[in-house]
Parts: C-alpha cells; structure tokens; sequence
C-alpha cells in the first residue's frame, strides 16, 4: 500500500533556510549568466574585434553545456552542496575581477570558461539544495519562490547595472556582479547543513544511504523514456526560442527609431516582471494538477511569440512578444527541475538527469542564433520569426504525442 507523501517539518531552521535559500536564488540570478551582453560592450572599448569577443563567449557556452551533467552528477554526490555553489560564486568574483584588470586573450578566455563552469554547476546544485531542503511534497511549492526571486534578482539587476554603466560607466557593471555574488556567499550561511537530506537531495529516499541502499547506475538515465522525451521537448523549444530576443533588437537597430540599448533593456524587464507571476502560477498548478498542463502553456506561448514577432511589424509588438517569452519562461523554470525530480525519484540521480536535461537545452540554444541568423539575412527578420515560431511549434506536438507516456509522470502529488 503506498503511504501518503509526508513533508519535512517546519521547524524554525527549516523555514529559515528556506528563506534563505531564497535570498541565494535572487543573488546568484546575475551571477550564474555572468556579465551576458554587457561583456561585449566592455571588450569592443577594449579595442576588441567582434570575432574574437565571439569566440571566448563561445568557449565559456561550451565548457558549461559540456559540463552541466558531469556536474549535475556531483550535486547528487556530495555532501558539500553549500560549498560548492560558494565555490561557483567566489570563481566568479575572481573571473570578474581578473577581466577588468586584465582584458588579454588568456585572461579573457579563462574568465568566461570559469564563468561558464560556475553556471553550469550552479542550476543542478541549487536544485539539488533545494529538494534536499522540502523533499518531494514540498517541491513544487519552493521551485516558484526560487523562481520569483531568481526572476526579481534578474531584474533588479538589469535595472542597476544600466543605471550604473550610464552614470560610471560599463566598469561598475562588474562591481555590481562581484557585491551580488558576495551576496550569495551571505546568504548561503544561513542555510542550515543539518536541514538538508543529502539523501533526498538526490532523488533517493531518506536514510536511503544508512540503510545500505545504493544509487542505480548510471545507465538508468539512457534508459528512462519520460527523461529523454522531456530533454527532447526542450531542445525543440530552446532551438524556437533562444534566437528570438536577439532578432528582435537587431530588427530594431536595423529599422531605426529606437535606441537599441534601451530596447532591449526594456524587453528584459518586461519579461522577467512576468516571470515571477508565472513562477508561482506554475508552483500552484504543479501542486494541484502535474506539471504536464504547466508544460503545455509554456509550450504554448511560444509559437504564439514567433508568430506576433513575424507578423506585427512595430516596436509596440516587443510588449506581447516579451510577455510570452515571460510566460514561457516562467512556467519552465518551475516545471523543468520539478519534472526531473518526479521522473528520476528512486534513482539517486536527479541532479546528474537535471543536467542532462540542460545540457539538451543548450544544444538547442547554440542551433538557434544560426537558423534564425541565416534566415534573417536570406529572407529578413519576419521570416526568421516565422520559421522559429514552427521549431517551437514542432516542441508542442512532441509533448501532446507523447502524452500517454508522459502523464503518469506529471500528475500531481509526491
């Protein structure tokens, strides 16, 4: 008989690791993506060539998308899971710092591959944090808090760090990296080692270790249909979706009338503002009715996003086409590490499965700038809207036909 799902106690520990847990997630929101366009402006005032500054931002995307499920596979195993996301902070503090004070080529390159390493370890060792920290039941509540002040870190950074390259200029935006990755380190000390459950972390059941019960092998993640499906789905929808926000501000800057910067400034927040919402939308549903509906909505709004993109031809469109992309974004947040914890439970390899997961996105997310690039420049931008709007499209039929698969996965309950 199956036992009904019982939470972890809220002692007062518990709730203030969960607080700042939180506070580690609205922090490390501007750390894990690095110095992200800002770092362009920085090199091309340093006399750079735009090929070059594409190359080390190149090899910093693919040292983490190489990396995320090697690491993944360490959040399952260690114990020191506080430790190494302050270790991921502290590499980005000093990546930051030996870029401003060095912009060579060495220095440069080695900055964005540790910074890449950093991001990449940090996803699957907050997620496994985080389930060590509510266990299963509580999951989904605590992905939207993470989420929501991930998202609100995302834009109280964007917001200060154009108010501070504007009156300091483009230097003060790595300061501002380096006080927020500080603040990671402060929140992280007051999360209790004894509230987390390494076992459960893992997706195994507590105490699983002491009673001599051992992680499957590894095998396991080739072998779990749902896993390959879901990373599958998310290929679809990164390849749709990675390209668009860039197209979007290189169609602007190509039309005139707006100040490029400021636009894509703009398109950021009014995202990211949407994202809280849906983060916790996505943590009710999840809750009370699985995650294959959060899935659907999310899949739903991007095509939906490509499609205002290629046929509304106006600056004003940037408002619909960036709350999609909060929608989307938003649900996803929540949906994909919850997903993944549900589908892997039993298996001791959450984390390693979460960055196999990730790792599917990036691949997705390299592919896309180059098919929305060449069909922009063969066919022009709303072509290119177009086009990605039907990769997105083709995510969606994915996950409805393998509905019968995947269900039983999503619904809800521990």
């Amino acid at each position: 008989m199956t036992q009904a799902p019982v939470a972890l106690p809220l002692s007062h520990g518990t709730r203030r690791s969960r607080r700042a847990l939180c506070a580690v997630n609205f922090f490390l929101a501007d750390v894990r993506d690095g110095l992200g366009p800002f770092l362009g402006i920085f090199l091309v005032g340093q006399g750079w060539a735009p090929d070059a500054i594409g190359y080390v931002m190149t090899a910093g995307g693919l040292a983490g998308m190489l990396a995320t499920a090697p690491l993944g596979a360490l959040a399952d195993a260690t114990r020191g899971k506080r430790f190494m996301i302050a270790a991921c902070a502290v590499a980005v503090i000093v990546a930051s710092l030996a870029l401003l004070a060095s912009p060579s080529l060495f220095v440069t390159a080695a900055s964005q591959i540790a910074t890449g390493l950093a991001g990449a370890a940090i996803g699957p060792a907050l997620a496994a944090l985080t389930l060590g920290l509510v266990g299963q039941a509580g999951l989904p509540r605590q992905l939207g808090h993470n989420e929501a002040f991930n998202h609100a870190g995302n834009g109280a950074a964007a917001v200060l760090a154009g108010w501070l390259g504007y009156s300091f200029g483009i230097e003060a935006v790595f300061w501002l990296m380096v006080a927020m990755a500080m603040g990671s380190l402060v929140a992280l000390a007051f999360i209790r080692p004894a509230d987390i459950d390494h076992d459960v972390a893992r997706g195994l059941e507590s105490g699983a270790a002491a009673g001599g019960h051992a992680p499957a092998r590894f095998s396991v993640l080739l072998r779990n249909l749902p896993l390959l499906l879901l990373g599958a789905t998310l290929l679809l929808f990164h390849f749709g979706n990675a390209a668009m926000l860039p197209l979007l501000g290189q169609a602007i800057a190509t039309n005139g009338g707006f100040d490029p910067a400021a636009y894509t400034a703009v398109t950021v927040i009014i995202a990211q503002a949407t994202m809280i919402p849906m983060a916790l939308l996505a943590a009710r549903l999840a809750e009370t009715r699985g995650y294959w509906i959060v899935l659907v909505m999310a899949l739903v709004a991007l095509p939906l996003r490509g499609l205002i993109a290629g046929l509304w031809q106006a600056p004003m469109a940037m408002i619909p086409v960036q709350i999609l992309d909060g929608v989307g974004a938003g649900l996803l947040g929540v949906a994909t590490p919850g997903l993944v914890a549900r589908i892997l439970k039993g298996t001791g390899h959450v984390n390693a499965g979460l960055g196999a997961v990730m790792t599917l996105q990036g691949v997705g997310a390299a592919l896309s700038p180059a098919l929305g690039g060449y069909v922009a420049a063969s066919y022009g931008y709303p072509a290119a809207f177009l086009v990605l709007s039907g990769v997105a499209a083709c995510a969606l039929v994915l996950w409805l036909a393998a509905s019968a698969r995947m269900r039983a996965s999503c619904a809800p309950g521990e």
